[in-house]
């Protein structure tokens, strides 16, 4: 593919000027004479992670993370947000299944949250579950824009029955803050089961070649750590009792970043994942999620002491990316093991054997990455054409009530969190393996991997596919769905 410097520098500008189109400027009253139920105000503010690591970043109500907004599935609610900055703003309603409208994405037609106005909206909340909500701003080369901010905030949307019996729950959100630009290295992708794929690793090579040996493109990396916006070793550890069963919600908001979790001497019984309830809970020992990703898993706590729970990456717990568990009655200094290593496989947790759902259709889909084409920075195209704000490009057009088999790409040698908006959709293959029951708005796809999913054209209006990689996701790595 030829990519060529006007494409290149339209591509590289398009981020600033999303929030500031007319036509998403406009404030929409939908509930003018009702009370709101939730309130959000976006707007500047400081979060001590600990003492003398104090940054100031933009957040919701003045808090890292935001409040926790608790819904009950299929009762409408009305949210007042107020937009107390300088530029326009968009709260993404992660993971819901409700209209274009509100949903919260430019590319979908959303409107903005004006700069230092408000935006009522209404909406009524289903799928039940474990969702969150956060600003959907591109962010382009500014590093307090977008997800690199501490805007971001989990939703519970009240299911008729409980995922399994549990004495209380406990909301996790992992975030780094401190971003700063790096050349991009090589990402460590062993935790996922499955193999790379010669063709994919052909196409890739030959995008490289194409880039004439052009450097890779930047990456972020993160100075500090947090899990609920406290470093380890500040804030209260969560405190428990022997025999108790804790259900905890685990979201990794990060703007670029893939999460671990492990507990030393205890296992995590998944039960959910991206608020939906898997097939076959399984227990397993850490917890992978890759960016936006929810993970709901019961832990019995039958292992007393005072421990560390936190990523595997030894520099970035070290950092911050941790929290302390505490048993009642123990104390001294919170130990850490780090785990026996351990594929993370979606699989796990599937029905027995493939799908027996006949799609209507099928879509495929191969990512390129094109290395610092873009001033520097990676670009990335899906079937050759990276995404553009003018012409909403790449998009493949839907059929309501259709359901459509999405086959997923990468020749790239990347990580990459995809996410489909406004829909769940059912993994029909990943890592060489056929699969069914695991429903998700996100799933990772690994380095020159292939994966397939399945999902119901059932609410119609523009649907947002990207990855959820704030800098993939900028640069050229998104899609629409479009209904006929």
């Amino acid at each position: 593919m030829t990519i060529d410097r006007r494409s290149l520098l339209k591509l590289a500008g398009l981020v600033p000027v999303l929030g500031a189109v007319p036509r998403f400027a406009r404030a929409v009253d939908e509930a003018a004479d009702e009370k709101a139920d939730y309130t959000l105000r976006i707007g500047t503010g400081l979060v001590e992670l600990a003492p003398g690591h104090i940054v100031s970043t933009t957040l919701y109500n003045g808090q890292f993370p935001g409040p926790l907004v608790r819904l009950k599935e299929g009762r409408r609610v009305v949210v007042d947000i107020h937009n107390d900055t300088d530029t326009p703003e968009l709260v993404h309603w992660h993971g819901q299944m409700i209209p274009t409208e509100v949903d919260g994405a430019a590319e979908e037609g959303s409107p903005a949250v004006p700069a230092h106005g408000m935006r009522r909206i209404a909406f009524v909340p289903k799928p039940s579950g474990f969702r969150f909500y956060h600003t959907h701003v591109a962010a382009g080369s500014d590093l307090n824009r977008g997800t690199y901010t501490g805007q971001a905030g989990p939703v519970y949307i009240e299911p008729a029955s409980h995922p399994g019996a549990y004495d209380r729950e406990v909301f996790l959100v992992m975030k780094e803050f401190a971003p700063a630009f790096s050349r991009g290295g090589d990402m460590a992708m062993d935790f996922l089961a499955g193999s790379p794929l010669a063709e994919l690793q052909r196409i890739g090579k030959a995008a490289d070649a194409d880039a004439k040996g052009m450097p890779k493109g930047f990456e972020v990396g993160y100075e500090l750590f947090s899990i609920n916006g406290t470093m380890l070793g500040h804030g209260k550890p969560i405190q428990v009792k022997q025999g108790e069963r804790v259900l905890f919600h685990v979201l990794n908001a990060s703007a670029t970043e893939i999460r671990s979790l492990a507990l030393p001497g205890h296992v995590f019984r998944v039960v959910a994942l991206d608020g939906n309830p898997v097939p076959t809970p399984a227990e397993v020992p850490v917890l992978w999620l890759g960016t936006a990703e929810r993970i709901s898993a019961i832990v019995d706590m039958n292992h007393p002491g005072v421990w560390v729970m936190g990523d595997l990456a030894d520099d970035d717990r070290r950092h911050g990316m941790g929290t302390v568990v505490e048993y009642a009655g123990r104390g001294g200094k919170p130990q850490w093991v780090k785990p026996k290593p351990f594929h993370w496989a979606y699989t796990r947790f599937a029905k027995a054997g493939p799908s027996t759902a006949t799609p209507h259709e099928a879509i495929e889909i191969t990512i390129v990455k094109h290395n610092g084409a873009a001033h520097g920075f990676n670009v990335w195209t899906l079937n050759g054409e990276p995404f553009s704000m003018d012409t909403l490009k790449p998009r493949y057009t839907v059929h309501q009530g259709r359901r459509y088999r999405v086959k997923i790409r990468n020749a790239s040698d990347d990580i990459h969190p995809l996410h489909l908006h406004r829909h769940s959709f059912e993994l029909t293959g990943i890592g060489g393996k056929t699969t069914a029951g695991v429903m998700k708005d996100v799933v990772m796809l690994g380095g020159f991997q292939e994966l397939s999913f399945d999902f119901v054209a059932d609410n119609p209006g523009r649907t947002l596919f990207h990855c959820h990689q704030q800098l993939h996701m900028d640069f050229g790595f998104m899609a629409l769905f479009d209904y006929a």
